[in-house]
């Protein structure tokens, strides 16, 4: 992988990613969307770097005779897709974490910047 391939890969997708992770977290939808969405965005890299840079495509790899092999092709897309899905997941914990304490502060409370827990209740009898 060369530095355009990786800058492509972590600047603007890594970008695209997180904001995909807040944007799943704030309209509420459950953690595991985040991987088709990521799958999809990691084609679009994947892409990009082949046409842009003259990365390794897969499916240039499957039709093509002068293309890369398919085993650097397929390296390259999960590569793009654990770096997406790790920024989107990042995203994502930080937003639910933020949103949690505050659309519900009389039950949790913020711990650190990856938890919340429950408020506890004090009684006082006297």
């Amino acid at each position: 992988m060369t530095i355009s391939l990786l800058a492509l890969t972590f600047i603007m997708f890594g970008g695209g990613g997180f904001m995909m992770g807040q944007a799943l977290a704030d309209t509420w939808r459950p953690w595991w969307q985040i991987v088709p969405y990521s799958a999809l965005m990691a084609l679009g890299n994947n892409f990009l770097g082949f046409a842009l840079f003259e990365g390794a495509f897969f499916i240039d790899s499957l039709f093509s005779k002068g293309a890369k092999p398919l085993s650097e092709a397929i390296l390259e897309y999960v590569i793009d897709f654990v770096v997406i899905l790790a920024f989107a997941g990042l995203a994502y914990r930080l937003t639910q974490v933020r949103k949690m304490p505050a659309q519900y502060p009389w039950l949790y409370e913020r711990v650190g910047p990856f938890q919340w827990r429950q408020k506890t209740t004090t009684n006082s009898t006297n």
